[in-house]
């Protein structure tokens, strides 16, 4: 019936379009402020109809309301199926979060964004995020898991146990997906989020909010567990940075310039999501069919993203044969080379002298720089100087070459045999991901649940003092 009467308006809507230049762009508008209306009216009466047939086919009915916060979430984790159903509805608005995103700014100004990609809700992302809801709610909940429990002389019985984090903070940038993300992996994991976005993508960070904060509502939790700032200036970002007593951790998760920002002006506890200078090894040992699908994958399915590979190391054995391979397979994206001396010796005067700058630099384009190793050491020592700690990836039949490579490489995901693509935290079965952690404390790689609880001791005694 909704998508019926939504279809059907938009068809009606848009037969009136002028589809020349601005006027264009601003009938763009006009049909998304009509949809907006549309979807007022009806959210209410199709989210309600959801949220009564979830209850009535609930496995564990919603336990009462109590003033604790941390204690709502904790029982009523199972709740984040519910605000799945959500997401059904949403996936009927691929169409109109698109549009709103791409049509509330200026037809100049979308031409220049290099990330408007990320800011895009299309029909296969949404479903994406619906997805990963899906798989958060089929987890196992990890709150109130006893990691250990052993028994001391004196009789106490001391164990460790998971406890939701308390408060989450999360700043990031144009990803409208990182909203939804952030806030069933928090709610699940038993914490309340205070999410702060950036001003591109706003109006589809702030829909897909009230969507979730209503299904928190429709059951009768506090709307409060899911938070958006909705003032987007450098200013609420630097507050939230200083929120000590109020937060209990601060994710940044986006490009180098705001975690850098993050970690070195914020007094409250940071998780580090880092950048990704990513590197895919060819060993003399390779099979070199298999090495070039790796690399053509790893730099050019979505290469403005942290786990794309950015720098190409050749053992010297194989480097005559594959280093042309490798150009061939980057070609059709125009990627441009930077080499060192032996790589611009076999690819010629096309490939643009690599630097140490060029080395370590995160591209997120179709760049990469290659160098040619005269060993697998070289390779590791290479790696160990250059990389972000992120996603290393090593191409080889050589069993010992990548027993080496897994333990020498000092970052939060090695890989034998496969792209670097993969580090992702729908990829590893997380369902969705809060960020990737390059810092080794408290979480490393894709942070998933588990990454957003902490610890707490507990101890059975009988009587005992301490003499």
């Amino acid at each position: 019936f909704y998508n019926h009467i939504l279809r059907s308006s938009v068809f009606l809507f848009s037969s009136v379009l002028i589809p020349y230049g601005d006027c264009f762009v601003m009938n763009r508008i006009h049909q998304s402020f009509f949809i907006i209306v549309i979807h007022q009216r009806l959210t209410r009466f199709v989210i309600g109809r959801w949220c009564r047939a979830y209850q009535r086919t609930a496995i564990f009915p919603c336990t009462s309301v109590n003033s604790r916060l941390p204690l709502i979430l904790f029982r009523n984790r199972h709740i984040v199926s519910h605000i799945m159903c959500v997401f059904v509805f949403v996936e009927i608005h691929s169409v109109f979060f698109a549009e709103w995103i791409i049509y509330s700014i200026s037809y100049k100004k979308q031409r220049k964004m290099k990330n408007l990609k990320f800011m895009m809700l299309d029909e296969k992302r949404i479903a994406g995020i619906a997805e990963g809801c899906r798989q958060v709610a089929a987890l196992p909940d990890p709150v109130g898991e006893v990691l250990w429990m052993h028994k001391r002389p004196n009789g106490l019985n001391i164990g460790q146990k998971r406890v939701p984090m308390g408060v989450i903070g999360i700043i990031y940038e144009a990803r409208p997906n990182v909203t939804v993300d952030a806030a069933v992996l928090c709610f699940k994991a038993g914490s309340a989020c205070i999410l702060r976005g950036g001003k591109e993508a706003f109006q589809s960070s702030m829909c897909l909010t009230r969507l979730m904060r209503e299904a928190l509502a429709a059951e009768g939790l506090p709307e409060n567990a899911i938070n958006l700032v909705e003032d987007t200036s450098r200013d609420t970002a630097t507050q939230m940075m200083k929120l000590n007593g109020y937060l209990d951790v601060l994710i940044p998760r986006g490009g180098a310039g705001l975690i850098r920002s993050v970690v070195m002006n914020a007094t409250v506890p940071v998780i580090e999501t880092g950048t990704g200078n990513c590197h895919v090894y060819v060993d003399a040992t390779a099979d070199l069919e298999m090495a070039k699908n790796i690399l053509v994958n790893a730099k050019c399915q979505r290469p403005s993203v942290c786990n794309a590979a950015e720098s190409l190391l050749v053992h010297k054995d194989v480097a005559e044969q594959f280093l042309p391979m490798a150009a061939e397979g980057l070609a059709p994206d125009h990627v441009a080379i930077h080499g060192c001396s032996r790589t611009m010796d076999i690819l010629g005067d096309s490939i643009a002298p690599a630097t140490d700058e060029d080395y370590g630099r995160e591209y997120l384009g179709y760049e990469i720089s290659c160098k040619v190793v005269d060993s697998l050491d070289e390779a590791i020592d290479h790696i160990n100087r250059f990389n972000t700690g992120h996603s290393e990836c090593i191409v080889t039949r050589d069993y010992d070459a990548s027993q080496r490579f897994l333990e020498e490489v000092d970052a939060a995901a090695v890989y034998v045999n496969a792209s670097t693509r993969f580090t992702d935290g729908f990829e590893f079965g997380f369902g969705a991901e809060i960020g990737i952690s390059t810092q080794k404390l408290h979480a490393r790689g894709p942070m998933g649940l588990t990454a957003l609880t902490t610890t707490k001791y507990i101890i059975y005694g009988n009587g005992q003092v301490r003499s």
